[in-house]
């Protein structure tokens, strides 16, 4: 194959290669060992070598070699594993390239064109390869390379798929095609003569949306922070807006939160995503939520089948789903009919014979002595197959994890599950080894088995418990019990009603599949409690704080039991999942999944909950709930328009509904009802909480649509959901401020309102939402809530520095926008260490645990001398200096030493230079010429060896009529010397150190290349000679007076310490050259620039930001990511 081509040596290659083929430009060479009958000790060295390396450092056997005649060096073109492979691209080479090269003089440029003609032989194979993916290969690699042409992105920008469609300016379209790559979306339209393409990266997209009008047929509008654009007249509009939002999403979680929203591994890598790969990914992500899988799993098999329902005494149409540890089903109409299987629990899959009746069937056997029977499957052979294999993987992985565990065992016995805590309490001694027993025993039992009975007495009339245990008992008998389980329309009329309390626990570990992960990690919780206790962290001291919050009323947790365990699951979690650790609000959901399960099982089931069920809730952001809110509020306006319609800002009830999700209404109900609530979560997942607050908005849309404000708007949701009662317990009393409100008109009478009618009611009207449906409105949303997340930081990054400097803001935003887009590049186009890093530097953490505090664009070297160039106000001359000039500008503004330059850093140094008087600019200007901006390990030999003497006077040759003047230069000197001194006492900004002779040399050679291009160029540069005569006098001026006393006081202690016999050379050298070295101040400096009025007019000369800025923005994709043109506006 081709390869980029790779530098090599030739003198140090020749012991491990044989040339077999060679010319005056090639080489073809075989591996030293391979190939040859009678190996050599030489040959079998490097045989060996070879099969010991991993095989991702090991070398293909033949390659060819670029050589330039006369040369020790030589690139890598291309290698291969097998001689014909070679000799194929050899006789490309031979016959394409050999007579063509004998026509270069230059034996170099040659070599250059080579390169660059094997570079574009690769270019053109990653396009066939890309090609090939597609279903139309050809009509692909012709759009590719209009995509190129057009757009001109680097050729690591993958393009993923493209339409034909109508972008339209007012009532005007303009046909042409969409292209949608990884980073950004493309227009481009040429008819009638006239061109329209524009780029919009997906970073600035903050809203997508289908809109139809009346002059148009249905669209998508695509809306930026800028403006916003309509496309329409697809061939397939669904699969076009899927494909949008889906790289939309893909991308801004990339971006905006890598670290905090989990990309799945085929996403992470933006270069292998396909069109393909998105259909995959989408199903992929509807099946993970309708069936509420663990992240990690990956889809295999997607099939249509039938399964026997016994309970319906026929077969059920659906499709099969198989992923790494469960097989799945559901039926045609989503939620009729779901069944669960995890691979773990399956005995063997194995194939009946098939008839006319039952064509094709599977039995799958578990271990409960039961089979499913599955007919009308496709390709069963290679199912049933792919199926038997992971099961054999998944039981010989069990095995040795079983094995491990039995090995550890027989070393060393299992010590009894207790952990040590340290609690300030005021019991006797007595009392507290007691106490402290029962709190740092892990329990074996549910809560509630402890606290029954003063339940039972606070809660009154339980009678219900035994009907719905019968209840459940048959619903057991007829549709199996266990994770697998037949799940369908009538258990969900059991779950409304309540699960009963000693059947709870179970069903929630079932219907979550918690307990395969019980099963498949034994020890596991009880390790990790071990390991976690001590530990002190920001987490930690949250769970502390949080403990005696949960659920205060329920006795189990007025005591040192229930809060020790619930300490342990959440110290536990918090050491399992860092990223999460702890958030508000876990601490509710834990204390109650530690009432109904086993303490080890209430550690799962909260995995479940913050995991699988609650994606992203728990994150650092909770972007999650956020996006649900989102999620919610569109749902408000298709299913209740005329409460959307009365209530214009939904944010209100959005913002009363976050507990709702995320507490799952523990926080707002009373206990039981909440309870039943969170059964019906554990069953339907997230929709059963979206059908609910629909549904209690609805039952009070009337008084929420004539509220006159958000806090009765608050009143009127919070009356409303105290009275939620739980079938067979007495009604609570109303709250004194619900009674004391009831005498107002606007707020209806104290109503009771049943849980299991209301979630019933939930069901029957807000039934048909659908998983696929939510899936798709968050993967939407999601954009939405990420870019006002986005727009939040800048807006604390603008106001933490509007205050300190004299920009505009408008202008700040602008030069805002231009930083983060610098970031932003980096991770587009740049390799995969730079790209990490620049995100890794984007987020600021509080301490050495990575607490999450704010996320902060930060820049490193190569980012900033990129703005640099796009911004800096002067030009520096040569490339050369303007590198080096920016290498000491970011190590001046690095003031922490981390290698990153903030914002804040950033536009204060832009402000000085655009913006600050004339002593702020040379005082920029001077501390760049000293320590720590200028070093000596910089790569400029006029740095290292000072072109002036110190020994005599140095003088510019000035003009005739000037000479004179030069005489008056020492008095006006003096004169400004003295001013600058009083305004120093004012000013308490710390003295800069004294510049050097070669520090000022270096501060002449920046002035100088200042003024070029200059309309004053000329008098500017008799300016700066005659400063600099005058400089390096008063410096020699200087010098003089310091070195003669110097000598005088030196010879004095060199004889004083003769005669005591202590000479100590070091210290007498060490100060003899600092008090010799020639030196001039910052004052010095200023003063003598103030006697030219050129340069005065020069820096006090007023600078366009803005247009500078605007310059930059169209110059800064060309400048690093070799963007031809970014249109902004339209054309």
């Amino acid at each position: 194959m081709w390869l980029n081509p790779e530098e090599v040596v030739l003198k140090n290659a020749l012991k491990l290669w044989v040339t077999e083929r060679s010319n005056d430009f090639f080489l073809l060479q075989r591996r030293r060992g391979h190939g040859e009958a009678t190996s050599k000790i030489t040959g079998l060295l490097v045989g060996a070598l070879d099969t010991v390396l991993d095989s991702n450092a090991r070398v293909t056997p033949f390659r060819i070699l670029l050589q330039v005649p006369g040369s020790q060096i030589s690139w890598v073109i291309a290698s291969g594993a097998a001689i014909e492979e070679v000799n194929k691209h050899w006789d490309w080479l031979v016959h394409n390239l050999l007579h063509t090269l004998s026509v270069f003089e230059n034996k170099e440029d040659a070599a250059s064109f080579v390169k660059g003609k094997v570079k574009g032989l690769i270019a053109e194979d990653v396009r066939g390869r890309q090609a090939a993916q597609e279903e139309e290969p050809e009509k692909f690699r012709e759009a590719l390379l209009k995509f190129e042409r057009h757009f001109g992105l680097p050729s690591s920008e993958k393009l993923v798929t493209y339409y034909s469609c109508c972008c339209w300016k007012g009532r005007v379209p303009r046909q042409g095609f969409l292209y949608l790559s990884i980073n950004h979306m493309a227009f481009y339209s040429f008819l009638l003569g006239k061109e329209v393409k524009f780029v919009i990266p997906w970073a600035e997209v903050t809203r997508l949306e289908r809109v139809s009008t009346g002059f148009m047929t249905e669209a998508i509008r695509v809306n930026t922070r800028q403006r916003q654009r309509e496309f329409s007249m697809f061939l397939n509009l669904d699969e076009a807006f899927g494909v949008i939002g889906q790289l939309a999403d893909i991308a801004l979680r990339r971006l905006l939160d890598s670290e905090g929203l989990e990309l799945d591994q085929a996403l992470r890598q933006p270069t292998r995503i396909t069109k393909r790969i998105l259909e995959e990914q989408a199903l992929r992500e509807y099946v993970l939520a309708l069936f509420r899988l663990p992240r990690a799993e990956k889809l295999y098999e997607v099939a249509s089948c039938s399964v026997w329902t016994p309970h319906a005494r026929c077969h059920t149409a659906g499709s099969l789903y198989t992923t790494d540890s469960y097989l799945c089903f559901s039926s045609r109409e989503e939620g009729s009919c779901i069944l669960v299987i995890p691979l773990s629990e399956v005995l063997s899959i194995e194939k009946a014979e098939s008839t006319s009746l039952l064509p094709n069937p599977v039995i799958v056997s578990v271990r409960t002595k039961k089979a499913f029977q599955l007919i009308e499957l496709h390709d069963r052979d290679e199912l049933v197959e792919s199926m038997n294999s992971r099961i054999r993987a998944l039981q010989w992985k069990q095995s040795m994890f079983r094995r491990k565990k039995d090995s550890r065992g027989s070393v060393k016995s299992p010590a009894p599950y207790y952990y040590t805590f340290y609690y300030d309490t005021g019991c006797s001694d007595e009392e507290e080894i007691e106490e402290q027993v029962l709190r740092n025993t892990v329990n074996s039992e549910a809560l509630m088995t402890a606290f029954h009975q003063s339940q039972m007495g606070a809660d009154g009339n339980n009678s219900m418990e035994p009907v719905k245990e019968r209840l459940w008992e048959d619903h057991f008998s007829e549709f199996g019990r266990g994770v697998h389980m037949f799940r369908t329309e009538k258990i969900q009329r059991l779950v409304a009603m309540g699960i009963p309390e000693s059947l709870r626990g179970e069903l929630w570990m079932a219907l979550s599949d918690a307990s395969s992960e019980l099963e498949s990690h034994q020890g596991y919780y009880a390790s990790l409690v071990q390991k976690s206790m001590g530990h002190s962290s920001l987490a930690t001291e949250e769970i502390e704080r949080d403990l005696h919050r949960s659920l205060p009323d329920h006795p189990a947790f007025q005591n040192p039991t229930g809060i020790a365990a619930l300490r342990r699951v959440l110290t536990a979690y918090a050491h399992r999942n860092p990223k999460i650790g702890y958030c508000q609000s876990m601490n509710i959901l834990a204390s109650v999944l530690l009432l109904y399960a086993r303490e080890e099982e209430a550690f799962w089931l909260l995995v479940a909950v913050c995991e699988r069920m609650l994606p992203d809730y728990f994150n650092r952001r909770v972007i999650g709930a956020q996006v649900d809110q989102s999620v919610f509020e569109e749902l408000i306006r298709e299913r209740l328009p005329e409460l959307a319609e009365q209530v214009p800002d939904l944010s209100t009830l959005s913002s009363v509904s976050l507990s709702w999700f995320l507490t799952l209404f523990l926080s707002v109900l009373p206990f039981h009802s909440a309870v039943c609530v969170v059964d019906s979560f554990f069953f339907q997942g997230i929709k059963a909480i979206f059908q609910l607050g629909l549904a209690v908005l609805e039952a009070n849309a009337a008084q929420l649509s004539a509220s006159a404000d958000d806090g009765q708007a608050l009143m009127i949701l919070t009356s409303f959901l105290d009275q939620v009662e739980c079938e067979g317990l007495p009604p609570s009393s109303p709250p004194a401020a619900v009674e004391s409100s009831c005498n107002d008109t606007d707020i209806p009478a104290v109503r009771h309102i049943n849980i299991t009618d209301l979630i019933n009611e939930s069901h029957e009207k807000f039934g048909d939402l659908t998983v696929r449906h939510i899936e798709r409105l968050r993967c939407l949303h999601r954009i939405q809530v990420l870019q006002a997340h986005e727009d939040t930081t800048k807006e604390n990054a603008l106001r933490l520095v509007t205050s300190d400097i004299s920009i505009s803001p408008e202008t700040l935003s602008d030069i805002y926008d231009l930083f983060k887009m610098e970031h932003f590049i980096s991770l587009y186009w740049g390799d995969s260490s730079s790209a990490a890093a620049a995100e890794a530097a984007a987020w600021q953490y509080s301490d050495a645990n990575r607490s999450f505090v704010e996320r902060q664009y930060r820049l490193d070297r190569p980012q900033f001398k990129s703005l640099y160039e796009l911004l800096a106000p002067w030009p520096a001359g040569s490339n050369q200096h303007t590198d080096t000039m920016a290498n000491r500008t970011f190590t001046l503004l690095d003031q922490d030493r981390d290698n990153l330059v903030t914002f804040k850093e950033f536009a204060s140094w832009l402000d000085t230079l655009y913006c600050e008087e004339l002593n702020e600019k040379i005082r920029m200007l001077y501390r760049l010429h000293i320590p720590p901006a200028l070093t000596e390990s910089e790569d400029d030999q006029s740095l290292k060896s000072p072109l002036l003497s110190t020994t005599r006077p140095l003088y510019v040759n000035l003009p005739s009529d000037k000479e004179d003047e030069a005489k008056d230069y020492q008095e006006q000197l003096k004169q400004m010397l003295q001013d600058l001194a009083k305004e120093k006492e004012k000013d308490a900004e710390k003295p800069l150190p004294l510049m050097n002779q070669r520090e000022f040399i270096q501060f002449c050679k920046t002035l100088y290349s200042m003024f070029h291009g200059d309309p004053e160029e000329n008098e500017l540069f008799q300016a700066i000679a005659t400063v600099t005569s005058l400089v390096l006098q008063i410096g020699e001026a200087g010098h003089r007076v310091q070195s003669l006393p110097s000598e005088v006081n030196n010879h004095k202690e060199a004889k004083a310490s003769e005669s005591d016999g202590k000479v100590n050379g070091n210290s007498a050298d060490g100060r003899l050259a600092a008090d010799d070295e020639w030196t001039i101040s910052f004052a010095q400096i200023l003063a003598s620039l103030l006697t030219e009025q050129a340069l005065v007019n020069f820096f006090e000369k007023p600078l366009d930001l803005s247009a500078k800025i605007a310059e930059a923005k169209e110059n800064q994709y060309h400048q690093r990511a070799g963007l031809l043109f970014l249109q902004q506006g339209t054309r």
